[in-house]
């Protein structure tokens, strides 16, 4: 039997040659069995993916602390959706680019972070990409005398 405070969205995005559904059912109703402090909803997202004839799926389980006065179901799915947005454009970018999960420091471990993160900034406020900046830069220009 499904809770009785059950809300619901989906999106649908259309893009890079694949079609991607999300769909989110949202309830409070639970949270009252859980042990965990602070929680206000519990969801469900489901994902699939369409590229060409190949179909792949997933299901997410989360828990919040936001209410559903302050979160209903269409905004929960959008932030989830950010999440990943910040996932694919920061910390995945770092990895690639700087091979930051190889990195085996661990004093100052956010401080190298802080600095990745300030020089990505930096590569896109001046409107290049990762792989021209990394290009750009390679050699060291202070070393090579003018000709």
């Amino acid at each position: 039997m499904l809770p009785p405070d059950i809300t619901r969205a989906e999106t649908l995005e259309k893009a890079h040659g694949r079609i991607e559904t999300r769909r989110i059912a949202v309830s409070a109703e639970v949270v009252e069995h859980l042990e965990w402090p602070g929680a206000a909803q519990v969801a469900r997202i489901w994902r699939e993916r369409r590229i060409g004839d190949t179909v792949s799926t997933e299901v997410a389980y989360f828990v919040t602390s936001l209410p559903a006065s302050k979160a209903g179901a269409d905004r929960l799915l959008a932030l989830v959706r950010a999440h990943w947005g910040i996932e694919n454009r920061l910390h995945h970018v770092r990895d690639l680019s700087m091979d930051e999960d190889r990195c085996r420091v661990r004093a100052g471990g956010r401080v190298l972070a802080s600095i990745r993160n300030l020089s990505l900034s930096l590569i896109r406020a001046r409107g290049l990409s990762v792989r021209e900046a990394r290009e750009n830069f390679r050699e060291d220009r202070a070393e090579t005398s003018p000709s």
